[in-house]
């Protein structure tokens, strides 16, 4: 009887694992920070002191969909110690306001470079980030729009407005 609930408990285990465990993490100079096992953080706003901090967590690269001129986006510091840490950074703007699908093309094939992942993805308060994470699961991973859904929205996906934009955007750009 111990084994099988042992059996049971492990195989609840690698279920929930399959479907991306997010864990919740608190780091100075990281807002809202959620994480996928060690392929992928989402977060928001990211100051420039946490750069080598996310290096020195194992992430390959950075990639900050926030607007270079949102307030507290440092761009060029963020680039400045992205390099001085030894980090790949990449700056994907994409706005909430006039939401561009050029840009969702954009992180897609930034995201499935070489050396890119694990991948440290952030914007002013994750759900941007996660947003494009929600895109990338579906068209990329070929996940389903439920399970990819749920990770979304444990990465932070709370936008009503995003993710159906984003739900457009896979209805119309997947193979």
């Amino acid at each position: 009887m111990k084994k099988l609930f042992a059996l049971i408990a492990v195989t609840s285990i690698c279920v929930g694992t399959s479907y991306g465990q997010v864990t919740k993490e608190t780091v100075p100079g990281i807002t809202n920070l959620a994480r996928v096992e060690t392929t992928v953080a989402c977060a928001g706003a990211v100051t420039t002191s946490a750069v080598a901090e996310i290096k020195k967590m194992g992430f390959a690269s950075i990639i900050n969909v926030r607007q270079p001129t949102e307030q507290g986006a440092d761009i060029e510091g963020a680039t400045a110690a992205a390099k001085t840490a030894g980090i790949k950074y990449f700056n994907i703007p994409f706005n909430n306001a006039a939401m561009d699908p050029a840009a969702v093309t954009k992180f897609l094939e930034t995201i499935q470079q070489p050396g890119v992942q694990p991948a440290f993805i952030h914007c002013g308060s994750g759900n941007r980030a996660a947003g494009m994470w929600f895109v990338k699961r579906v068209i990329v991973d070929k996940w389903d729009l439920e399970r990819a859904g749920t990770e979304a929205t444990a990465l932070g996906l709370t936008n009503q407005a995003l993710k159906t934009f984003m739900l457009n955007y896979i209805e119309t750009n997947k193979k």
